[in-house]
């Protein structure tokens, strides 16, 4: 059978214009767009993102999938199942289908499962992914942060997933970034104080979105519950990277040339 093109679309991380020039094309030229949403009754973020620039396309039809904010397999799977076949029908008439993704669709996306069950279920069908700027880009963009410099390393963690292991990892990499904070601010937040780098951690909800919100002083948010877009970036060092050796050289070379 001859199928139509499977396409993961990243369309970033909130702000209309920071979707590319390829996935705007991309998403231009499917027959069909897929949508995913977390529940039957609430909207699709991504299309929230990607509607200002992308408009109404003449032709294109669009299918709002649900894909519950659960781990319980039990739910997740009948949920799948429903939302793959609903691409499974329009990909099998030959049409192509552009599954539109908020951040990245390789990283913490649900079209990661759609590809993977794709080949199982459509053998032989083609799969693109166009990726998208990340929320893991845009927050330090919005806050100064820098993710790292020369030699430093970064850990990205789904918080919501569980923090248990925190401490280890607060003690390993020089930049540490938490998503999906969930209800693990206070855990966060602990582990943080015990590291001594509550100072060095800033939060920020729905970054480059409309209703971004950054707080610097993460103690007083510690009793609230994080939305799914919610992270904290943790900073151990201003320079901790190659140009740390640098710095002192640099300052004397900059000394001496003020006396020549």
């Amino acid at each position: 059978m001859n199928y139509g093109t499977l396409c993961g679309v990243g369309v970033g991380p909130g702000a209309p214009d920071l979707i590319t020039l390829r996935a705007l094309n991309v998403l231009k030229q499917a027959q069909v767009l897929a949508l995913p949403r977390s529940s039957d009754y609430g909207e699709s973020m991504a299309w929230k993102i990607l509607k200002p620039t992308l408009g109404e396309v003449p032709g294109q039809e669009r299918i709002f999938l649900t894909f519950p904010m659960n781990k319980d397999p039990e739910r997740l799977r009948p949920a799948w199942d429903v939302a793959f076949t609903a691409i499974g029908e329009r990909l099998e008439k030959g049409l192509s289908v552009a599954f539109a993704t908020e951040g990245d669709p390789s990283l913490f996306s649900t079209f990661i499962y759609l590809r993977r069950e794709a080949p199982l279920r459509w053998p032989g069908i083609r799969i693109e992914v166009v990726p998208g700027v990340s929320s893991i880009m845009a927050v330090p963009s919005v806050t100064g942060i820098p993710l790292a410099d020369g030699q430093e390393r970064i850990a990205i963690l789904p918080a919501s997933y569980g923090v248990e292991d925190l401490n280890q990892v607060l003690e390993l990499f020089d930049t540490v970034v938490l998503m999906k904070m969930g209800g693990e601010i206070p855990k966060v937040v602990q582990a943080l104080e015990q590291q001594g780098l509550v100072d060095r951690a800033v939060y920020v909800s729905k970054a480059t979105m409309a209703e971004e919100r950054i707080v610097r002083d993460i103690r007083t948010i510690q009793t609230e519950r994080g939305d799914c877009f919610a992270m904290i970036i943790v900073s151990r060092k201003e320079r901790s990277g190659l140009l740390a050796g640098l710095v002192p050289a640099m300052s004397r070379f900059a000394t001496r040339g003020s006396e020549a």
